[in-house]
């Protein structure tokens, strides 16, 4: 079987399935992440060659829609189950069993919908383990990096461009979904094939300094906040469809608990100017 492998966030997936190998190859953003194969075995396969028809819901957990593609993620009787319905009405099912490695794909292979049920794949399989690909513009500089949060439209694009603007040194890891990554007790950002409207395709991880919470005002402000604080700035970022499934939350729970046990975390008031990101950076390195 033909195959490809990524490292992202250091765990290896495969994949496999021509249709999804070359629905791939449409998809910008895999390429830096693309590893020569060896004998190491992958954490996960996910492939569109599948040994039997999609299975149905029996239970629907979230559901949004966006520009008229609707999105399901649930439950069937051995695991988990996204759906996605294109405005056409072409139907695209991914699906991994329960304590298994193995994500199949059928249907549709629309890029937009691939690229991000990979995202969701890739969730599923690495959310056990400390990983979190988490809402967010990340920023490094000399080495360490900080975490931008807020809901979309807050102005995190905006805070860490006036960063790369206005602060020697600084440049931008991923401006979409990151990989949060506990290893060793230490917490790590990584670069992923995730970045929004943003091509930010970064291989590269960097230890995370701090995370701030992002609110817009007519002054600039900036006070850190406290534990329970803290998993409330934190907690709205992550994966939303997984917060709706008690396993996949207990493990979203607790990684965000050993972030917190280290990582300050602070909310920033801002106007979208200078000051702002001389604020954010003076607190968080100076």
């Amino acid at each position: 079987m033909k195959q490809i492998h990524l490292s992202i966030a250091d765990h290896l997936i495969a994949l496999a399935g021509d249709d999804l190998l070359h629905t791939l190859s449409l998809l910008d953003g895999f390429q830096p992440f693309i590893v020569p194969q060896t004998e190491n075995a992958p954490l996960a396969l996910i492939t569109s060659d599948c040994p039997h028809e999609a299975p149905d819901f029996t239970q629907k957990l979230y559901h949004n829609e966006i520009d008229g593609y609707t999105h399901d993620f649930g439950r069937y009787q051995e695991g988990y189950l996204y759906e996605s319905i294109t405005p056409e009405g072409y139907v695209f099912r991914q699906w991994m069993p329960l304590n298994a490695s193995t994500v199949y794909m059928s249907g549709c292979m629309v890029p937009r919908i691939v690229r991000f049920a990979l995202w969701m794949a890739y969730g599923w399989a690495t959310n056990p383990i400390d990983t979190i690909a988490i809402h967010t513009s990340c920023i490094v500089w000399e080495n360490k990096c900080v975490i931008f949060l807020g809901e979309s439209g807050t102005g995190k694009s905006t805070h860490t461009r006036l960063w790369r603007e206005n602060i020697e040194g600084a440049h931008l890891l991923n401006d979409d979904s990151p990989i949060l990554r506990v290893v060793d007790g230490k917490v790590w950002m990584y670069g992923s094939p995730w970045s929004g409207k943003t091509p930010c395709y970064r291989n590269e991880r960097f230890q995370l300094a701090g995370c701030v919470r992002l609110s817009q005002a007519p002054y600039n402000k900036i006070r850190r906040l406290n534990t329970l604080q803290a998993y409330g700035a934190l907690h709205p970022s992550c994966p939303p469809d997984f917060a709706y499934d008690d396993t996949l939350y207990d493990h979203i729970s607790h990684t965000l608990g050993l972030v917190l046990e280290q990582t300050p975390v602070f909310h920033l008031e801002c106007l979208p100017d200078a000051e702002a990101a001389q604020l954010s950076f003076n607190t968080l390195f100076k």
